[in-house]
């Protein structure tokens, strides 16, 4: 059992790398998912695009709300969005870097989805296999097929064995010249997401150098600020724990000496540090309004009177100087009667 709480201790010492090993792995499998998954274009006019781009489409939407799920501090973040104003202002600032922080490590394997699709060709080929120019590539002037049977014979080009339509474009041009497209989209798309994070990770900072390192700080506060108090909450049910057991068999042994059962009664030595725990909650009643209260209002975070002006002019700034007060001298005068 220490063992495992030695592991959970360590997760959340390190949830920032842990985080984002668990994106790397989402990414991994997004990609072993893919070649894993055993494509079947219905090869009809109405599914096609349909089947192709809910392929492409889909799977990254799933990927990006695990993400999000797998993201301890999404419950955070939604606690502190919709718990009430009380003593403590919500800064949006703060609210925006979470969210940031979650989206950007949850679109990891959503890109790597996309990437990969498109790097393959198999959905984009399925998808816009009738609307590849005939005209340019194949036989538009084929006597025998009206336009719906040329949509018909276009939509069999990913099936290469129900594929008939050789006389009218061959199936080999047609799938090269939609997967030279998805592959060109594909690099675009790396190419995209490559400069976006570049943009986000490196001149983000740049710009509003004070405001960023402001929200970061405030949402490790956050971060840290809840950790504590669920310990501090698991000591105190802990406490409360023991103590309500000690006494239920101090009772039990009270009514066995009354019955004659001669047992020896052993004080415990760690009853009073546990009481101590406690902190004077000692019924559920009083517990359950000290949680609500630290929901409706939290405590301010104002822990220090402001600090006097120091030399290098941080402390107090646009305030007027204080001068320090000069001694004051007393003078005793003594007269003798003499």
């Amino acid at each position: 059992m220490d063992k495992f709480r030695m592991i959970f201790q360590f997760f959340q010492s390190n949830q920032e790398s842990f985080m984002n090993g668990i994106c790397g792995i989402m990414a991994l499998a997004s990609t072993q998912m893919y070649s894993a998954f055993d494509f079947n274009c219905p090869c009809l006019p109405h599914y096609n695009m349909a089947y192709g781009l809910g392929i492409l489409l889909v799977p990254p939407f799933i990927l990006f709300l695990l993400g999000f799920v797998l993201n301890n501090n999404i419950s955070m973040l939604a606690e502190e969005w919709r718990r009430p104003q009380g003593q403590r202002g919500k800064d949006p600032a703060v609210l925006r870097y979470m969210f940031c922080s979650m989206a950007q490590r949850a679109m990891i394997a959503p890109a790597v989805w996309v990437s990969v699709t498109l790097l393959d060709g198999k959905c984009i080929t399925c998808a816009f296999c009738t609307s590849v120019p005939v005209e340019t590539l194949g036989n538009a002037s084929h006597p025998l097929l009206s336009q719906g049977e040329i949509q018909r014979v276009l939509a069999q080009i990913p099936c290469k064995e129900i594929y008939h339509g050789q006389e009218l474009i061959a199936n080999e041009v047609a799938v090269r010249y939609l997967r030279c497209i998805s592959q060109a989209l594909g690099w675009c798309f790396v190419l995209l997401m490559t400069t976006l994070a570049f943009l986000v990770r490196s001149l983000r900072p740049c710009f509003s150098q004070a405001a960023f390192l402001k929200s970061r700080y405030w949402s490790h506060y956050i971060d840290i600020e809840r950790k504590l108090f669920d310990e501090t909450c698991a000591e105190h049910a802990r406490s409360f724990a023991k103590v309500c057991i000690q006494q239920f068999f101090e009772g039990m042994s009270t009514d066995l000496v009354a019955a004659r059962c001669h047992l020896p009664r052993k004080t415990s030595e760690d009853a009073g540090e546990a009481s101590k725990k406690l902190l004077g909650i000692t019924d559920r009643g009083t517990m359950n309004m000290a949680l609500k209260s630290w929901h409706r209002c939290k405590p301010p975070l104002h822990l220090l009177p402001p600090a006097l002006p120091s030399g290098n002019g941080w402390a107090g700034e646009g305030q007027p100087p204080v001068h320090p007060s000069t001694p004051r001298r007393e003078t005793a005068a003594y007269y003798s009667l003499v």
